[in-house]
């Protein structure tokens, strides 16, 4: 399925390879939510299979990063060319199933610090964004008030 999603066309002589999730994505409004519900199906078989929790929320941070920018008009359709959350996700399920415990302790690792990177992107986003509204409304004060 997620050969299917991400990686099912090639573009002659390109070596760049689509799926379904690209297509559905040209779809405004509901292709990126159709796809991320296909994306929720793998994430619920690595529940299923028992992957540690700090792994599912790393696949469902790919999953989320896949539906945000993805839905960006034009620009998110290229993104979905090339951010394969499927199949990185399918790799994620494989690592904790054919892995030795000391191979799933460094795993583990790396799955949290993804996480605690993507954690304080978002924080630093947060506050730019908090940023930029203050500015907005001190200069829109500024306007009213003299």
């Amino acid at each position: 399925m997620a050969r299917f999603m991400d990686d099912f066309v090639e573009i002659p002589g390109t070596g760049v390879r689509f799926g379904f999730d690209a297509l559905l994505g040209l779809i405004p409004g509901l292709g990126d939510t159709l796809s991320s519900l296909v994306s929720l199906y793998i994430l619920k078989a690595a529940s299923a299979a028992g992957v540690p929790r700090i792994t599912l929320l790393r696949m469902a941070a790919n999953i989320g990063i896949d539906m945000i920018c993805g839905s960006i008009p034009v620009l998110g359709d290229v993104f979905d060319v090339f951010w394969k959350a499927n199949i990185k996700n399918v790799e994620l399920l494989a690592r904790h199933t054919q892995a030795t415990p000391a191979e799933e302790r460094r795993a583990r690792s790396g799955d949290w610090l993804f996480v605690s990177g993507l954690i304080a992107g978002l924080a630093a986003l947060l506050v730019g964004c908090i940023t930029i509204l203050f500015g907005i409304w001190a200069s829109l004060w500024k306007l009213w008030h003299g």
